[in-house]
C-alpha cells in the first residue's frame, strides 16, 4: 500500500516503512507526526483518489533527525562591472520514518 501526501509544497509518495527527507517541520527528535493531506491511497490493484485530499485518510511517521543539507555556492557574477557576490546555503530539513497509512 501506498499514499501521496503533501507536506512543505510538495508531493511524496510513501509506503510503510520509508524514510523521506521533507521541508523542516517544528517536531522534535522521536516525536510523532500526522500528515493529514493525502492525495491519493494506492494498493492492491486499487485507487482511492481525493478532491482535493481524501476524507478521512491520514499518514503517520516518526521524526528521525533534523538536519541541513549539504552547502550550495550562490555565487553572482556581472562581466566588465567589478561585481562579484558569493553566498552558501544548507537547507534544512527533517528526517522522518513512516509507520503507518490510514485509509
Amino acid at each position: 500500500m501506498y499514499a501521496i501526501i503533501k507536506t512543505g509544497g510538495k508531493q511524496f509518495k510513501v509506503s510503510e516503512g520509508d524514510i523521506i527527507k521533507v521541508e523542516k517541520l517544528s517536531a522534535k527528535e522521536e516525536e510523532k507526526v500526522c500528515f493529514d493531506e493525502v492525495l491519493m491511497i494506492g494498493g492492491n490493484g486499487e485507487i482511492k483518489t481525493g478532491t482535493p485530499i481524501v476524507e478521512g485518510a491520514s499518514v503517520e511517521g516518526t521524526v528521525l533527525r533534523n538536519g541541513r543539507g549539504k552547502k550550495i555556492i550562490v555565487f553572482k557574477f556581472k562581466s566588465k562591472k567589478n561585481y562579484r557576490k558569493k553566498q552558501g546555503h544548507r537547507q534544512p530539513y527533517t528526517q522522518i520514518k513512516i509507520d503507518k497509512i490510514n485509509a
